[in-house]
């Protein structure tokens, strides 16, 4: 007979403010403020990826607390998916809301990881 597996419960250690004041709540195109949403989410031990509803994805390395910033060229699309990828090199997968996907492979500074592209 098949074991029945237990709930997972999630459980917040402590409010993740650093990351959500690194992401603006609005910008600026033109004459028109726009807000900003947040779509998407992915994290590993190194990373959490955020994807936002102007196209941007934006990436914080929690053993650097740095935030950076990757985009689509020329288009502002609703970031709808992001996962992680963890191999012989980091990877991003982003896939938007017209089903464009683009690969993104990260340069990092951890040890033992990738440092050119």
């Amino acid at each position: 007979m098949a074991s029945v597996a237990s709930p997972v419960i999630f459980k917040e250690f402590c409010p993740l403010y650093y990351l959500l004041n690194a992401i603006p709540t609005k910008i600026q195109k033109g004459f028109r403020s726009i807000v900003v949403y947040l779509t998407a989410l992915d994290t590993n031990g190194d990373y959490i990826a955020v994807g936002s509803s102007i196209g941007m994805l934006y990436l914080y390395c929690r053993h650097l607390n740095q935030m950076k910033k990757y985009n689509f060229e020329g288009r502002c699309e609703s970031i709808t998916f992001v996962k992680l990828l963890s191999c012989f090199d980091d990877l991003v997968a982003v896939g938007t809301a017209s089903g464009r996907v683009a690969v993104f492979q990260l340069v990092s500074s951890l040890p033992g990881r990738n440092k050119q592209v």
